[in-house]
């Protein structure tokens, strides 16, 4: 892996900005495999690219816990994954999500980490780790 970046992001703000920074470089067919503990800020950045890909409101930008995955209505389209209820690789297969990667659209896998083995080369992987509170470090790589 190849290691694009790493910072420090001081609040949420800084957090969302970041994923609005990040969102400027993904095109058609990106996958962002977003890892880190709970509260360390995945959601918190998918909230930044989906207001700069589909110029939708951060407070319309919601963890899919329970049904897995939302689709944002934008150009191109988004596709959000919130894996951390999944058990195994082969609940994704299942649930037929494997179509989505690649597709012509952005997909935004938090908890990732859970279907590592279904990741294309290519993957945009990006780790938050909560330092304290309001303070993260983000590290960025691509496959």
């Amino acid at each position: 892996m190849k290691k694009l970046l790493d910072k420090l992001l001081y609040s949420e703000e800084e957090t969302v900005e970041f994923g609005r920074e990040l969102a400027r470089s993904l095109q058609e067919g990106s996958i962002v495999a977003l890892q880190g503990d709970l509260g360390s800020g995945k959601t918190t950045l998918v909230k930044g690219i989906v207001a700069e890909i589909g110029a939708i409101t951060s407070r319309n930008v919601q963890s899919p816990t329970f049904t897995y995955m939302n689709i944002y209505d934008c150009e191109p389209p988004i596709f959000h994954f919130d894996l951390y209820r999944l058990k195994k690789e082969t609940e994704f297969l299942e649930k037929g999500f494997l179509d989505f990667l690649g597709e012509n659209g952005i997909c935004l896998i938090e908890w990732a980490e859970r279907i590592a083995n279904l990741l294309p080369k290519g993957t945009i992987y990006v780790t938050l780790s909560q330092i304290s509170e309001g303070k993260r470090s983000v590290d960025v790589y691509k496959s």
